[in-house]
């Protein structure tokens, strides 16, 4: 008798504690919520890797100081991986075994390596990769992507040349030469800008910039021999910066319209490229800090009370803390639900975002079930002493695929 008086004292006592609760408050005993993280911090791409990691460590420490989401902090379990494959699946696989609910990512090597282990673990994934593929749930059920993926990011270049050829009064269609890293991540968006600028009668050549080249004069002639009026770059700072010298080195600046897409669309090519960069438009999913939106004033304010600022960490660190900050909008909604926080509860709240407004730093966010590119727009920027400056009132949205 008196060991059914105790089960039921006890149980009247956890009911008791749980109607305690508010609806999406956690319990006192709940603990940290774990995410993990890799970041490039010494390796190829460590350059703009380590702001990016600065930026999603800093929204951590930001928003833990105000207490977490809904009273819990997060654990953020990360390390260096130098831009390589094998040990970012060790330290994913690590993390894992540590718990974690989500993840961030950061090249397209370990996000595409990591896609079909993250599905099969049911780990929501949101990295630096736009690689058009990770938007499709039936190919990556749970990746995420923030940024305008690399193919719509081509489309977009392509809408804008069409419009500017136009303003020009110009007739027919323009010559389009579009030069890429030799790597998954250059050769992703090319198939969809030939397949836009096909059925647009836009004439398009595909060139693949050597790795570790000092110079692209070869690649000039070839583009000068085609008659193209506008390119495209789709590549990371440094040869951009290299390519756009050769351009005015040669006396070629008043032939071509230069369209950088986003991971030369920053303030290192502009630093990098110097008075060449002059001119240079840029295709760039992210709002830099030249051109200040209501989202920037937090970043700002938490850098300057560490001694920095957004002007000096720049775009890349505002781009990392953005995406964190959109993870962060799909675990909140979970646990304001009273829903486990597990991660196809957050896959299913993440698809529930409906025109997520990120302060201007973004187009506003939306994913469905079926569709997870959830940035289907940019502005155009032009370099102008030494600014990026923004020349489009309304983001382009992409119109293909």
């Amino acid at each position: 008798m008196w060991r059914k008086v105790f089960w039921l004292l006890l149980a009247v006592f956890a009911l008791a504690l749980v109607a305690g609760c508010k609806k999406g408050e956690a319990p006192a005993e709940a603990g940290p919520i774990k995410i993990g993280a890799i970041f490039d911090l010494t390796g190829p791409t460590s350059d703009v890797g380590t702001p990016y990691a600065e930026g999603i460590k800093g929204y951590v420490e930001w928003l833990n100081a105000q207490g977490g989401i809904n009273g819990r902090k997060i654990e953020l379990l990360s390390s260096d991986y130098g831009y390589k494959v094998d040990v970012a699946e060790q330290l994913y696989s690590q993390f894992v075994q540590q718990g974690i609910v989500a993840f961030q990512g950061w090249g397209t090597g370990d996000t595409e390596a990591l896609r079909s282990r993250i599905a099969a673990d049911q780990i929501p994934f949101m990295s630096a990769s736009y690689s058009h593929v990770l938007g499709n749930p039936q190919e990556a059920p749970y990746n995420f992507l923030v940024g305008t993926s690399y193919s719509h990011q081509a489309v977009i270049a392509l809408q804008w040349i069409m419009d500017d050829w136009k303003a020009q009064g110009k007739e027919g269609m323009p010559k389009v030469a579009i030069v890429h890293h030799d790597s998954p991540f250059g050769r992703s968006p090319v198939a969809d800008a030939e397949a836009f600028a096909k059925q647009n009668g836009i004439e398009i050549m595909a060139l693949a910039m050597p790795k570790g080249a000092t110079d692209y004069t070869a690649e000039l002639a070839q583009i000068q021999d085609f008659g193209a009026s506008y390119i495209i770059i789709h590549t990371v700072s440094s040869p951009a910066a290299v390519f756009v010298k050769n351009i005015r080195d040669q006396g070629l600046s008043d032939k071509f319209k230069v369209i950088n897409l986003n991971w030369c669309s920053d303030e290192i090519f502009i630093n990098l490229a110097g008075d060449a960069a002059e001119g240079v438009y840029m295709v760039q999913p992210f709002t830099p800090p030249s051109s200040p939106v209501e989202a920037h004033k937090a970043m700002d304010e938490f850098l300057k009370s560490k001694g920095s600022s957004l002007e000096e960490k720049g775009l890349h660190f505002a781009q990392g803390w953005i995406t964190m900050d959109i993870m962060v909008a799909g675990i909140k909604k979970v646990l304001e639900e009273g829903k486990e926080l597990t991660g196809p509860n957050i896959k299913a709240a993440l698809e529930t975002l409906q025109n997520y407004d990120t302060g201007g730093m973004t187009y506003p966010i939306s994913f469905s079930p079926d569709d997870h590119w959830g940035n289907k727009g940019t502005h155009i920027y032009v370099v102008e002493n030494g600014q990026m400056k923004r020349v489009t009132q309304d983001f382009i949205e992409a119109t293909y695929p």
